[in-house]
């Protein structure tokens, strides 16, 4: 039988400005680390463009 400790989720909060693990090459082919920021900002961006496409459609 499993314990109450054994189910607990623990979840690791990243600083939204501390690099994730990923980068991107900009134009001058300097590399520029992925943010959770970025990600964010680039969901809402989609999300954006979807809900518009939908209108559209």
């Amino acid at each position: 039988m499993l314990d109450e400790r054994s189910r607990e989720q623990r979840v690791v909060s990243i600083p939204p400005q501390r690099p994730i693990g990923g980068a991107i090459i900009d134009d001058q082919g300097r590399e520029i680390p992925i943010t959770e920021t970025m990600i964010q900002r680039a969901c809402r961006e989609l999300e954006t463009a979807c809900i518009h496409a939908g209108k559209h459609a």
